[in-house]
């Protein structure tokens, strides 16, 4: 079969806001872009963040506590260069979206209104209604678009072409037809969200399958503290679609079945506005406990009906629809039901402040960069600051354009594409669709989300990580009995999703490792074994690396840090 061999200055994999935000920047350099994406680029998971994007505008707030709470929310696990340089170019982030479109929520005197939210000192997040993701994805797709980007959406990247440090392009596969092409390009950026989709109760889109970090992963490159996955306090019950910390920040109150405002207990101070990891583990211990809501009572009380409907249609307005639609409460005239849901990724790809991925701790790729949720400058360490993320993505993508455009004109050699080099991705293909096994995707699937949420989940152990490491081992060896029952080419998510699985068993095995070696508690990380932080021996980074028979080694690296010495940390 001849492979067509598209050639291009940079081909960009995932089109939220970090890669359109990169996009942007490298088009309108003069350089050609290309942008790869599952979806098109307005369903990209960016436009589901609700609450806020942080950034120190008032007069009461600056940019040093803006970045003390992001270290201190991190367990004073985030390298303090990076979350430096984020928080000191956040305010100027804020105007250069602004500037190009993005309409805030507004106070009465026309700056841009600010919402509390968790672990912050500040009111600090600016937002747009209950819709601040969605404002600024539309905005910056409008404006790369308007640059000349090109966009190639419902096209599955399903591997880099990468050999010997160097990246020189991707190998990718039409969704409508499943012709497939290389694109052969000087640099290669991936900006392919998170992987929360590995938990059952999950807050992500389905397309959050983690794709990215499992193709790194496969030709031996390290993915970074996979073990710090955030579980964020406030999901629908069942199913776990997110209803956004704004509405803690607008003065929601969380209740047991016994009307305790149960906060009083894990965080007097600062109650529902605590950090994340502190308030989904008093949500679950709540649960534990037997003083969970709901049918199964598996779910606690969040309270929004002192705000009033004027409030509530003016700032939540999204989130008051969602809880009818899928709950049929209106948190207007009733307490609506929320239990915590898995949200977030502080791991990820490796890469410096700079974008540049990693393929060892203190080695870098060439050609080769990562941005947002898929990667880890570790700007949120071992627990992410609310509202910060937006920040990250929208901030890094076009930070790391610019420094593509930096490298390019300094000089990066073109490496011609051979149409072998698409042989590893159609043999994948070739095995999906041909073999005859017993096994199903969708089964695979709901065994590893159910398990993971429970052995792995808010809270761990020494038995319940090994009791998952030997299910994941038991569910790789199903997933070679596969079978597909759609033999077609036309948009076949049968093959689709069994490609999926198969990345989301490779990083979730990632996960598991790198929990069973961390033997303590950190942010998100919370073994009852070991409940307490160990700075002696885990203040550094876990570097993560998978071989042919998906064994996992770990090595560590060095924290990078600042001013912030560690310290208890209390709210």
């Amino acid at each position: 079969m001849e492979i067509p061999i598209v050639t291009t200055d940079v081909v960009i994999v995932g089109s939220g806001l970090a890669g359109c935000a990169a996009a942007r920047e490298i088009k309108k350099s003069g350089k050609d872009v290309i942008v790869l994406t599952k979806l098109h680029p307005l369903r990209s998971h960016s436009g589901a963040a609700q609450g806020g994007v942080n950034a120190a505008l008032s007069d009461d707030d600056d940019v040093e506590l803006h970045m003390f709470d992001t270290v201190k929310g991190s367990d004073y696990l985030a390298d303090q260069d990076a979350v430096e340089l984020m928080c000191s170019k956040a305010p100027e982030t804020i105007r250069w979206i602004e500037h190009m479109g993005a309409a805030f929520s507004r106070r009465e005197d026309g700056r841009i209104a600010q919402r509390p939210f968790g672990g912050q000192s500040k009111p600090r997040a600016c937002f747009a209604k209950d819709r601040t993701g969605l404002t600024l994805l539309q905005t910056i797709y409008e404006q790369a678009h308007r640059e000349g980007v090109a966009f190639w959406d419902e096209w599955y990247v399903a591997d880099i072409l990468y050999k010997n440090g160097k990246a020189y392009g991707v190998v990718a596969f039409n969704l409508r037809d499943l012709k497939p092409t290389i694109f052969n390009a000087k640099a290669v950026m991936f900006a392919t969200g998170g992987y929360a989709r590995a938990f059952k109760i999950n807050s992500n889109a389905h397309a959050n399958t983690g794709d990215g970090l499992s193709i790194f992963a496969r030709h031996g490159l390290p993915l970074e503290d996979m073990e710090f996955v955030q579980f964020h306090p406030s999901g629908l019950a069942g199913s776990g679609i997110l209803i956004s910390e704004a509405a803690r920040g607008e003065g929601g109150r969380l209740y047991n079945s016994l009307g305790e405002r149960f906060m009083e207990k894990y965080a007097p101070e600062k109650m529902e506005l605590a950090p994340r990891d502190v308030v989904a583990r008093a949500i679950m211990n709540e649960i534990r406990e037997g003083r969970g809501v709901g049918p199964d009572k598996m779910a606690v009380y969040l309270d929004l009906t002192h705000l009033g409907e004027a409030k509530i249609m003016e700032r939540l307005p999204e989130l008051r629809d969602l809880a009818i639609t899928f709950l049929g409460q209106d948190m207007v005239k009733e307490p609506i039901m929320i239990t915590v849901t898995a949200h977030y990724s502080m791991g990820g790809i490796p890469v410096d402040i700079n974008g540049h991925v990693k393929q060892a701790p203190n080695k870098l790729t060439e050609g080769l960069y990562a941005a947002g949720e898929c990667a880890c400058v570790s700007v949120h360490g071992a627990n992410r600051l609310g509202a910060n993320s937006l920040l990250e993505a929208l901030f890094f993508g076009r930070h790391v354009g610019q420094n593509i455009v930096e490298d390019l004109e300094k000089g990066i050699e073109f490496q011609p594409a051979a149409g072998s080099e698409a042989n590893t991705m159609l043999e994948e293909i070739e095995f999906i669709m041909t073999n005859n096994g017993t096994e199903k995707t969708a089964k695979l699937r709901q065994e590893l989300q159910d398990t993971m949420f429970e052995n792995c989940g808010v809270f761990r152990t020494e038995e319940s990580l090994k009791k998952q490491k030997e299910i994941l081992k038991e569910l790789r060896n199903r997933f070679r009995n596969i079978r597909i029952d759609d033999k077609s080419k036309t948009f076949n998510t049968d093959l689709q999703e069994a490609i999926e699985l198969g990345h989301m068993l490779d990083y979730a095995s990632f996960i598991v490792e790198g929990a069973i070696a961390r033997k303590e508690s950190r942010g998100a990380h919370y073994r009852e074994d070991y409940p307490n932080r160990d700075d002696e021996n885990f203040l550094k980074h876990t570097y993560a690396y998978m071989d042919e028979e998906g064994n996992i080694s770990l090595e560590y690296g060095d924290v990078v840090l600042g001013k912030f010495e560690p310290q208890e940390r209390k709210y």
